[in-house]
């Protein structure tokens, strides 16, 4: 499937999304709260909320939150996840075109969405539902590549068994955000963040991800066959630990 194609990227992998993705850390609640003004009275649209991972951590801070997703499956995930919480509204819409009112929320998020946006569409979209205060956060979960010989044989494995993997791995984020805010200036944290994974865990974050080929593809078995082996070489008590930098950016859109 073209990276073009988001809307159905993950339409077959929402279990494992759901399961397996990492979480992102708490004290992005506390950057939002002292940059950004947020507060539990604050109304936030979450763009691209898919399973509602991100979308948890605005709700249990008190804000109301639409979530808006244009992945039917995805939406439907995120609408069980996100069941207990009175202040979290579904909309199907998407990034370029949320459906909701004009300045009608105080923050617009995306956490590991934006770089599948018609980013000048969409940059038009949230300067429409923002108050005139109102400001824009993009966030993502980065996978340090590096930094141990685990993740280094992961990221060999994504790279011999990966679908489209170069074409929208990390570098694509850099000029996703230079594109989107621009002219704004925007400003950036950056926070360490992890997994600590069992084998089962490994191999649904493996299945979660849109650039890894399918069960009845020809490098299916033999990629599975090598995820077994780098993790056994690896593991320690039975487990391995994916490492990521959870990196946002964020600005007052004009």
């Amino acid at each position: 499937m073209p990276a073009s194609d988001a809307t159905r990227r993950f339409s077959s992998r929402v279990e494992n999304y759901v399961r397996y993705r990492p979480g992102y850390p708490v004290p992005i609640i506390d950057l939002l709260a002292k940059e950004c003004g947020l507060h539990a009275d604050s109304m936030v649209a979450d763009i691209a909320f898919g399973t509602g991972i991100f979308t948890k951590l605005l709700l249990e801070n008190g804000n109301g939150v639409f979530g808006v997703e244009p992945n039917a499956d995805m939406r439907a995930a995120g609408e069980s996840y996100l069941a207990g919480y009175p202040r979290f509204t579904s909309v199907a819409g998407t990034a370029e075109a949320t459906t909701l009112a004009d300045h009608s929320v105080d923050l617009v998020t995306a956490a590991q969405a934006a770089h599948w946006f018609d980013l000048n569409k969409a940059r038009q979209e949230f300067i429409r539902i923002t108050k005139p205060s109102g400001w824009a956060v993009l966030l993502w979960n980065e996978r340090t590549v590096d930094s141990t010989p685990f993740l280094r044989a992961y990221e060999e494995l994504l790279l011999n068994f990966g679908t489209d993997y170069k074409e929208v791995r990390h570098e694509r984020t850099t000029e996703t955000i230079h594109e989107f805010f621009s002219p704004t200036p925007f400003q950036s944290r950056l926070f360490d963040n992890h997994q600590e994974i069992d084998y089962a865990g490994l191999e649904g974050r493996l299945l979660s991800s849109s650039y890894v080929p399918f069960a009845d593809h020809p490098n299916h078995k033999p990629m599975l066959a090598e995820l077994r082996r780098i993790f056994d070489s690896h593991q320690a008590s039975g487990k391995v630990v994916l490492e990521y930098k959870t990196r946002v950016y964020y600005a007052k859109l004009s």
